[in-house]
């Protein structure tokens, strides 16, 4: 799915999860974040207990329904936000949910090994990473150098937006766009090109409400 290519990943089968999937289609498993996430935010949400038996089932193998790009801030974990059951998310975390060689090859093991059905890529109101590529682009701010490293990668999301807003609106505005981008270099490459629709994958963009709990899955 995922470019770059990654030597010998997809011959080493023996080494490999379960590559039958979860059983359910791309739709299926969007509904099953949006009914738990409103269980999340009503308050209804039930993390299992990490029962003898639980554990042992998932140690023979996992089978995610949907994979996962967020931003690793404390206040965004996924598995609660969703009222995910442990084995049920893929989940990669990286400030700002930037892509990189590492999360590219994890998004491409996700696809062509555990067969997620479902990508999200999530971001959230208040993203201090975002924050950073503001202040850098229209400020001229210096960061630390990986800092910065991290901050190219948000900047270039950020062309068009109107700078003249007030500070939260852009803000806002800058972490959709933030989330539409990488979308937009997820779609660009040639394992989901090659793909299309008729594989039955999906991938959707997502914001995190900070203050609601609620999670916005953006229109396309």
């Amino acid at each position: 799915m995922i470019q770059p290519r990654l030597p010998g990943l997809e011959s080493d089968t023996t080494a490999m999860a379960n590559e039958q999937g979860p059983g359910c289609t791309a739709e299926e498993a969007l509904a099953r974040l949006t009914e738990g996430n409103a269980r999340f935010v009503s308050g209804r949400g039930h993390f299992p207990s990490l029962q003898k038996e639980i554990l042992a089932d998932l140690a023979q193998g996992q089978q995610p329904y949907a994979t996962i790009l967020g931003c690793s801030d404390s206040r965004v974990p996924p598995e609660v936000v969703f009222d995910a059951h442990l084995g049920e998310l893929f989940v990669v975390r990286v400030a700002g949910n930037v892509l990189g060689n590492a999360i590219f090859g994890t998004l491409q093991y996700a696809a062509a090994h555990l067969r997620t059905p479902l990508f999200v890529v999530m971001g959230h109101e208040g993203c201090g990473a975002v924050q950073a590529a503001i202040a850098s682009k229209f400020h001229g701010a210096e960061h630390k150098s990986r800092i910065e490293l991290l901050v190219d990668n948000i900047v270039p999301a950020l062309e068009g937006l109107d700078d003249s807003q007030p500070p939260d609106a852009l803000l806002h505005s800058a972490v959709e766009a933030n989330v539409r981008w990488t979308l937009r270099t997820l779609r660009e490459t040639p394992e989901v090109k090659a793909k299309g629709a008729a594989s039955g994958m999906k991938l959707v963009g997502a914001i995190y409400e900070l203050e609601s709990g609620h999670v916005r899955f953006l229109e396309p």
